[in-house]
């Protein structure tokens, strides 16, 4: 049998140009912490004294943020879709059942918007300085410091149903739901348990957490009755009455929030449940006693949770108005 001919030029030049095209495309869909260091050298320091001052004004605000990021990236990613309000095309995420009266610091995100467009107008994009607000929330309340992934671009559109449809765990949940909707998004038991840590900080409203304080029995009692006392029994009466969800330090990020576990004084069904008995208990002992073990868990969490399916390179868009598409 003689040799088989050599591929023609075309099928060697088609080969390397769909290798060129995989490596390109991997390369872009890659955040980097120095994304902005030419482009916009100024955005670090213009996010960070724009959150410094709202929180200031009012402390609740860095928990906000830092959740504002967690429900933006639950919902088909860290791609600022929560954002956006309602436009005649799709409904938005605001009003779905997680976020409804309860997400906030969207005009905060449009103060960030505004300072960073007169540094370096249409460059960094709305769901880029969530993920740095959220860092910087953690570390003005005396939390961790850790280097922000950057380059996402801001999604076009926004899904209520996507929002509405158990991506993101409610109060209720049982520890399975709480692994399973987190292993999910590629987040681990241990990611779940160090993120759940940002409850160190924050409030709930009533109708969060009046089940728990009237109904379960794994609560330590005077815990309840101070709670019950701005949380009437009867629904509809205080609803969005609020309590510390860390009721020893809520202003600080600090192990509080599992010392607190240990004591049966998790505010929420979804706090208490982590240290119940179940496969988490381990960890919450930990992070109860040991700060550095909480803060680089946490750190690696939050990184791994900014990475969920961003959107980069020619997808997408820089909003010039976080609220809507351009």
């Amino acid at each position: 049998m003689g040799a088989s001919p050599p591929p023609s030029f075309s099928v060697v030049f088609m080969f390397v140009l769909v290798l060129l095209i995989m490596r390109s495309s991997s390369t872009s869909a890659q955040l980097s912490t120095n994304f902005y260091s030419k482009s916009c050298p100024k955005v670090f320091s213009t996010v960070k004294s724009a959150v410094q001052s709202a929180v200031s004004k009012e402390r609740r605000m860095g928990a906000s943020l830092v959740r504002l990021f967690f429900h933006d990236c639950f919902v088909n990613g860290c791609d600022g879709s929560i954002l956006l309000d309602d436009t005649s095309s799709f409904k938005g995420e605001k009003t779905a059942g997680p976020n409804n009266n309860s997400v906030r610091g969207f005009n905060v995100v449009d103060d960030i918007k505004a300072k960073v467009e007169k540094v370096c107008p249409g460059v960094v994009s709305c769901a880029d300085i969530v993920a740095i607000a959220a860092r910087d929330s953690v570390v003005i309340l005396g939390g961790p410091d850790w280097d922000v992934k950057l380059g996402r671009r801001d999604s076009k559109t926004a899904s209520f149903s996507a929002a509405n449809s158990g991506v993101i765990p409610p109060p209720t949940s049982t520890l399975s739901q709480l692994i399973n909707r987190f292993q999910a998004r590629g987040l681990s038991a241990k990611d779940m348990v160090a993120l759940s840590g940002a409850h160190t900080i924050g409030k709930a409203r009533c109708i969060l957490f009046r089940a728990r304080i009237y109904n379960e029995t794994n609560i330590d009692s005077s815990f309840a009755k101070a709670r019950r006392s701005s949380c009437p029994r009867t629904s509809g009466s205080g609803d969005n009455n609020l309590a510390p969800l860390d009721v020893g330090t809520p202003d600080s990020f600090d192990t509080n929030y599992f010392q607190n576990l240990l004591n049966q004084k998790g505010l929420l069904h979804s706090d208490q449940i982590l240290f119940n008995g179940g496969s988490t208990d381990s960890l919450v002992k930990t992070y109860s006693s040991r700060t550095k073990t909480f803060y680089s868990d946490f750190v690696t969490a939050m990184i791994k949770m900014g990475d969920i399916t961003p959107l980069t390179g020619s997808s997408g868009e820089i909003r010039k108005n976080c609220r809507r598409p351009n």
